[in-house]
């Protein structure tokens, strides 16, 4: 759907740049941080080991004008219902099973993206939560005249996941439990694509009002059938109803036992009535990377160590088959570490590219404790990125160029450096999201919005703006900077969902074994607890705290293989 055309609200936009700067002031306190380690820096920890506030409130500056354009885009796109529903060609499914999202994604940007900041800015923004909410629930409907099938993942992921966010957020004290009530409406919608497969694996797609349609496709990757657990898992405890979280377990069990028994390797295309695997390329980046997220975030959740399990032996083997290059990151001789994609029957390589959804792993890898891995993970599509500028679609590591050139503005990316930062505190990452927003201003930005790169090798754009452009680019960009936000403040309070919807770690969500001998948890303590499960994160040492993450010899090795200067 295209969001940035033609220049309609130039002058309000300008009023607004105006605005933002005049009302946001800066003041350094004391210059760069100071370095803890009493050795001679390299050149490359003298630029980059070090992080003025000035550059904070700069790159904040930055984000207030460029996220407000990018709402305001929107909403003048999307503030009619009536105009959502049917935007696109008719015959293009692409379109079709996006054009239900953007009003409830934008309401929810703005609703867990803590609207509040933007009310210290400007006052027309005090009631923009209250506003949207209410367009959500009073005129969102499901099913109704729908002609349609919808993608069941994309469907769960972004709608439902955004109305379950909505109803745990602690300031959601004046509303009657619609966001609940739509959630559970929703839900219920979508369980036939579960209902009506052989397997037990959900059919990709379903129409909201009759079902899983007549002569449907059944083929669905790994991350479409694997990463409904989070959503419907929270569902079931909120409302007392154990069935979506084990329609979605169910999924997962199912999944497991399709392994390949040579490697234990998942597939990326799977049917579901037959469970036989239609694509044997085994990887971390697009079609699965959700599915292996989902599996520790299910854990985090909810306590379940068979999901721990899962993910833990999963990861032992993408390290086993897919990771190529020398065996630790910041010691030993060898190329860069790279994980590629592999054939799931013998663990060879499979395909010579990696997708800019892959980058997303360096976030899981986070999460699992493996900072080193993620360390190494994250310089790598750093240093794509710094060759083209932004992220193309694949990227062919043996060719050195792209094979997919298009970047719709994915998160993925983002997200990693915004873990990797709140893991580690390491100025590094700062930097590399300085570089982020600039590249997304001066090569994305249009008069009303963000555009598509078409092409990164001449830098033509599409008029389009993906809905997770503001639901997740621009909100891990925001939280990398805003240092005292009380998600980052908290941050082992909350999880955020594959689509950045953030989910309290509440105690009610952990108790698994007797959950469904008390009934519906009508008020749920909306009260954050940190995660009760034993840490094993492996510690960084300081200097990877205070120097570079990636010693400088190591990222200079990477920058000569990609043609970069990181000088």
């Amino acid at each position: 759907m295209s969001v940035v055309g033609p220049s309609r609200c130039g002058f309000f936009l300008s009023r607004l740049r105006f605005s933002l700067l005049s009302r946001i002031t800066c003041v350094t306190f004391g210059g760069q941080m100071s370095n803890l380690l009493n050795y001679i820096q390299p050149r490359l920890e003298r630029k980059l080991g070090s992080w003025a506030h000035l550059h904070k409130c700069l790159q904040l500056k930055l984000f207030y004008e460029s996220y407000c354009i990018g709402v305001m885009s929107y909403d003048s796109r999307s503030f009619d219902l009536g105009k959502i529903i049917g935007v696109g060609d008719k015959n293009d499914n692409r379109v079709q099973e996006r054009s239900i999202l953007p009003l409830l994604n934008f309401f929810m940007v703005i609703y867990v993206n803590e609207i509040e900041k933007f009310s210290e800015i400007d006052g027309k923004y005090q009631n923009t939560r209250y506003i949207y909410l209410k367009i959500v629930i009073y005129k969102l409907k499901f099913g109704d005249s729908e002609e349609r099938a919808r993608n069941v993942i994309q469907i769960d992921i972004r709608i439902k996941g955004a109305l379950l966010s909505g109803r745990l957020d602690p300031q959601c004290y004046w509303y009657d439990g619609e966001l609940l009530e739509m959630a559970a409406d929703l839900a219920s919608r979508l369980l036939p694509a579960f209902e009506n497969s052989k397997t037990g694996l959900p059919h990709p797609r379903v129409n909201l009002r009759d079902g899983v349609p007549k002569n449907s496709r059944t083929d669905t990757c790994l991350a479409g059938a694997g990463t409904l657990l989070v959503e419907f898992g929270v569902l079931s405890r909120l409302i007392g109803d154990p069935v979506y979280e084990m329609s979605a377990r169910r999924a997962n069990k199912v999944l497991w036992n399709l392994r390949n028994i040579k490697t234990g390797l998942f597939g990326h295309i799977v049917d579901v009535n037959s469970g036989k695997w239609l694509g044997d390329v085994s990887g971390v980046g697009a079609g699965a990377d959700s599915f292996y997220e989902y599996l520790l975030k299910a854990y985090i959740l909810f306590g379940d160590h068979t999901d721990y399990i899962m993910f833990n032996e999963t990861y032992s083997l993408i390290k086993q088959y897919m990771r190529r290059g020398r065996s630790h990151c910041n010691s030993g001789y060898g190329d860069h570490p790279l994980y590629v994609n592999v054939d799931m029957k013998s663990g060879g390589t499979h395909t010579t590219w990696i997708d800019s959804l892959q980058a997303a792993f360096a976030g899981i890898q986070v999460l699992a404790g493996d900072i080193e891995e993620a360390i190494c993970t994250h310089a790598l599509y750093y240093t794509i990125w710094k060759k083209y500028g932004v992220l193309p679609e694949r990227f062919n590591w043996q060719r050195m160029s792209p094979d997919v050139s298009f970047y719709p503005l994915r998160p993925e990316f983002v997200e990693a450096t915004y873990l990797l930062y709140q893991a580690t505190k390491n100025p590094f990452y700062l930097h590399v999201g300085r570089d982020i927003l600039t590249s997304l201003n001066n090569l994305t930005r249009v008069d009303c919005g963000y555009a598509t790169i078409h092409s990164v090798l001449d830098m033509t754009t599409e008029d389009r703006m993906e809905s997770f452009f503001l639901a997740e680019t621009c909100k891990y960009l925001f939280l990398l900077f805003d240092f005292d936000n009380p998600v980052n403040v908290q941050s082992n309070k909350w999880v955020f969902s594959t689509e950045g919807h953030l989910i309290p770690m509440a105690p009610w969500l952990r108790e698994a074994s007797n959950l469904w001998d008390h009934g519906p948890q009508d008020n749920p303590s909306k009260e954050a607890i940190a995660n009760s499960s034993r840490a094993n994160c492996a510690r960084i040492d300081e200097e990877r705290t205070f120097g570079l993450p990636l010693k400088s010899q190591y990222l200079n090795q990477i920058s000569s293989s990609f043609g970069v200067n990181f000088q």
